[in-house]
């Protein structure tokens, strides 16, 4: 039998919550509605109570947990700790002084759940929503760009042949024919920038061209080409009719054009120049037009990877890793629009 979780508050917890400030925590309960969201939880997990582990802790109450744990970049033990004893992080879950905290492997157990289920897409789209309706988010514009992310496990070895990132010669989603794996992160592989070489995985998001709103991603090995991945960002990710997409030159083909232009999208990738074909001053213009407002992802993907930890995976393979980016991205989105409308 799972044991009754207490969120009734005693005079104890009267007298400890007394509100002095609005918090961060406290600005997000006033900004979120989290009943479609519950309904959500409540729907996709298909249980009366959705609960996991031992003591069946209801969904709501855990997803933000795992909030919790991107806002303030915990891993599963720091979580439970933190439960314990931080009194602003029981308010915000809605759990009293007296009730059972949720442990790391419940935590553990309720976010490979979530994987399973696929609802960090979901949750994100559903967090998205609101913040357009609010008109806070306008997906008028967006800017696409990929980052690394080093994998969990990296080799004990470097191998001595690795593609070179955006190289004109295609690359194969495995990398080098002679790669040799070294590492038990099976979907990660080389990738060379420069003079560093990273053994990982790229990010290829999406994110609003007015605020900064993360709007969408998925995670390939490190060596993919971003090009080729430019048409299942955009699918993934609904845009206005019209809107424009912003890339850079790594994006520059026929095909991504064209592909844009299919979709009802405006053309934003930067012109390349090619052999014998140098940019005309126009052209050049545009460029610089596109630079000034690409910041906007550079600066999004500095914040998570700093703030959110995503400069290095937390678990292995690309399932969990674009949940990593996708919850991150959700809690990154959260925090941005607490920040524009307080």
């Amino acid at each position: 039998m799972k044991r009754k979780i207490e969120t009734s508050y005693t005079f104890a917890d009267a007298l400890v919550y007394e509100p002095k400030s609005a918090g961060f925590l406290k600005k997000v309960d006033q900004l979120i509605d989290w009943i479609p969201i519950e309904r959500v939880l409540k729907k996709r997990l298909g249980r009366n109570e959705d609960a996991t582990g031992q003591e069946g802790y209801p969904a709501l109450t855990m997803l933000k947990v795992l909030m919790l744990q991107r806002w303030y970049n915990l891993s599963d033990t720091e979580t439970e700790d933190s439960l314990c004893d931080r009194l602003s992080f029981m308010k915000f879950i809605g759990l009293s002084l007296s009730s059972a905290k949720p442990d790391s492997t419940t935590i553990c157990r309720f976010r490979n759940l979530l994987i399973e289920k696929r609802l960090d897409e979901k949750l994100l789209g559903v967090v998205n929503k609101q913040f357009k309706k609010a008109g806070v988010l306008v997906k008028t514009g967006a800017i696409v760009d990929a980052t690394v992310i080093t994998s969990s496990r990296r080799p004990r070895k470097k191998i001595e042949l690795m593609p070179e990132d955006r190289t004109e010669d295609e690359v194969s989603e495995h990398g080098p024919e002679n790669e040799v794996q070294f590492s038990a992160d099976k979907e990660a592989n080389w990738l060379k920038k420069g003079y560093r070489s990273f053994y990982g995985f790229k990010a290829h998001v999406m994110m609003d061209a007015k605020h900064g709103f993360y709007l969408g991603g998925h995670s390939t090995c490190a060596s993919r080409n971003d090009g080729k991945e430019l048409e299942v960002v955009v699918k993934n990710t609904k845009l206005d009719k019209n809107a424009f997409v912003l890339t850079d030159k790594g994006y520059t083909s026929a095909e991504n054009r064209m592909m844009l232009k299919n979709h009802g999208l405006t053309d934003g990738i930067m012109k390349k120049a090619v052999r014998g074909k140098p940019l005309n001053e126009e052209q050049h213009s545009i460029n610089r037009m596109i630079s000034r407002l690409r910041y906007k992802v550079e600066r999004g993907f500095g914040t998570l990877k700093r703030e959110y930890g995503l400069d290095r995976a937390r678990y292995l393979g690309t399932r969990k890793l674009n949940y990593e980016l996708t919850l991150s991205g959700l809690c990154f989105n959260v925090k941005k629009a607490v920040n524009l409308c307080f």
